[in-house]
This record gives C-alpha cells, sequence and structure tokens, in this order.
C-alpha cells in the first residue's frame, strides 16, 4: 500500500482528507498519531517540522503532503479510478477551492478559536477573541446559506472538495456556535450527515469524541 496518512479521528482537518479518499475509494494506511506520546509527536515533526496532521506519505513517488487540500488534490491526480473532488471546468473548479478555503479558514479556524479559548489557564481566557470569533462564525453561516440557495452542495449540484471542508467544519461549529436559524445550511448539513464518507468518519471519531471540549 503506497499512501500513508498520518493523522488523527477527532481533528476537523484530518476528517476532511478521510472523506476525500473515502469518496475517492483509494486504498491507504491509516497511522493514527497520538500528539502526547513523544515518539509518535517526534516521528511527525520528522515528517513535517511544523507538527500538525494530516500529513501524507507517498512511499511509491516519495512525496510527502502537508495541508488538506494540497493532499486531496493531489491523490485524485495520482491515483483516482473513480469520482472526483474537483470539477473539470475551469470556472467551477475556481468556487470549489474559494469555498473549500472558506470553511477552512472561516468556520473551521474560527471555531478553532472559541474551542482552544476553553482549554486556556483559570484567568487567561480571551472573551474579546472569542466574542469577535462568534461574530465571524455568523457572518459566515450567512455567507454559506446564500451560496446554498437552489443548490444542492456547496459548489453546485455535485460533491466536492469544498463538501470535504464543510463537512467536519459544521459538525465542530455548529456544537459552539449553533447554526439552526439558517435553514438552507441546516438542511445542506443533514444532507452531508447522511453521506457515507462523512457517516463513516464520524463513527470512527465517535471513541475520541468525549475529548472535544466544545
Amino acid at each position: 500500500m503506497s499512501l500513508t496518512l498520518h493523522s488523527h479521528p477527532l481533528s476537523s482537518f484530518c476528517q476532511k482528507v478521510l472523506i476525500g479518499l473515502y469518496e475517492l475509494d483509494l486504498p491507504f494506511r491509516h497511522n493514527v498519531v497520538d500528539l502526547s506520546d513523544q515518539t509518535q509527536r517526534e516521528a511527525l515533526l520528522a515528517l513535517w517540522p511544523l507538527g500538525q496532521f494530516p500529513v501524507l506519505t507517498d512511499e511509491a513517488r516519495g512525496v510527502t503532503l502537508p495541508e488538506t487540500s494540497i493532499i486531496l488534490e493531489y491523490v485524485e491526480q495520482q491515483y483516482r479510478t473513480r469520482g472526483a473532488l474537483l470539477p473539470v471546468d475551469p470556472e467551477r473548479a475556481l468556487t470549489c477551492r474559494l469555498r473549500d478555503r472558506f470553511f477552512d479558514l472561516y468556520v473551521n479556524v474560527t471555531m478553532g478559536k472559541i474551542v482552544t479559548d476553553k482549554l486556556r489557564p483559570a484567568g487567561q481566557n480571551d472573551a474579546f477573541g472569542v466574542q469577535q470569533a462568534r461574530a465571524k462564525l455568523e457572518t459566515a453561516y450567512a455567507i454559506a446559506d446564500a451560496w446554498l440557495e437552489g443548490s444542492r452542495w456547496i459548489a453546485g449540484e455535485t460533491f466536492t472538495l469544498a463538501d470535504c471542508a464543510a463537512a467536519p467544519a459544521l459538525f465542530y461549529a455548529g456544537q459552539v456556535a449553533p447554526f439552526e436559524r439558517h435553514e438552507r445550511l441546516k438542511r445542506y448539513y443533514a444532507r452531508l450527515a447522511a453521506r457515507p464518507s462523512f457517516a463513516r468518519v464520524l463513527a470512527e471519531a465517535e471513541p475520541y469524541l468525549a475529548m472535544f471540549p466544545g
């Protein structure tokens, strides 16, 4: 097996890559990394000195890649036998990439600000930063809700890379800042939750969800 994904089932960014790999039906080895284990942490740092997952290694091609969108574009280009995460049409592909980055940067990362604040030592919380993050999430929800008017998936009528990003971002963000009043977004998330690839990812994360501080 040429591909190994170094990740953890609880991580939203790792979940994004797992959804994509399952959508493409690609064989890979999943190396679950426990960052609390010094040996495993050092092994990850040897692959990617920033020490963040996911990281993909491709033994056959001698390639090591961080960053979720790059990983999924790479495996689609090199190994896809069925399905696709990026539209062929250049304009649709640009829309897909924009919305992929949108969910990573403005939903996932923003959600992380709220969650990590809960882990700060007593007296060192950033209440103003959390307030800003909640406002940014609300704006992001409204933007995404508008994009979904007349559309089944976030970048059109087919499931794409952008939906791989949206699913885990909305799963966690919805627990710290619910989006119930955004009807299109709520219905969209229900479709995501019913998608077999995402349902599988959530099932794999289930044993670890009690660790989520949200």
